[in-house]
């Protein structure tokens, strides 16, 4: 009767997580090299102690970074890359807030490009007009772990 009490009682805490669909496998696919433009790279690295550096800048987890991301993907279109470089002794919780900043800024361009192209909100368009947009503003990030460097 106890066990059955608690378990009834007892809430569960979900653990955080991030929505992510990756590619399909692809094993025919043959990997290829290429030289990539550097000014088509935006860079953020997020360090053991929980700061960050964007472009080599220190900057803050906040609106501001997140209008540069907006920036450099309106500038270079679908051709932009958001690499990130994510120190190993970084606390999850910092990686997690820096992933929802820029799927917020992923999210406020596409929006701004629904609007003005079709003026509409990008969740509210038609599955075609939200390719037309996707093609032109794709998610483009380039994860990479990094060791500390510091010691």
């Amino acid at each position: 009767m106890m066990l059955i009490f608690f378990l009834v009682t007892t809430s569960m805490d979900s653990d955080k997580g991030m929505n992510r669909q990756l590619p399909p496998m692809d094993n025919d696919k043959i990997e290829v090299l290429q030289d990539i433009d550097r000014n088509k790279v935006f860079t953020i690295q997020l360090l053991s102690d929980g700061s960050l550096l964007a472009n080599d800048t220190p900057c803050q987890m906040d609106d501001t970074l997140k209008k540069d991301i907006r920036r450099f993907m309106i500038e270079k279109g679908k051709e932009h890359i958001i690499e990130l470089q994510i120190n190993r002794s970084a606390e999850y919780e910092h990686y997690f807030h820096l992933q929802n900043l820029i799927v917020r800024a992923y999210k406020e361009v596409r929006n701004a490009a629904a609007e003005k192209k079709y003026g509409t909100e990008f969740g509210k368009c038609t599955k075609e007009q939200q390719d037309v947009i996707l093609k032109f503003y794709p998610q483009r990030i380039v994860e990479k772990d990094v060791e500390d460097t510091t010691t």
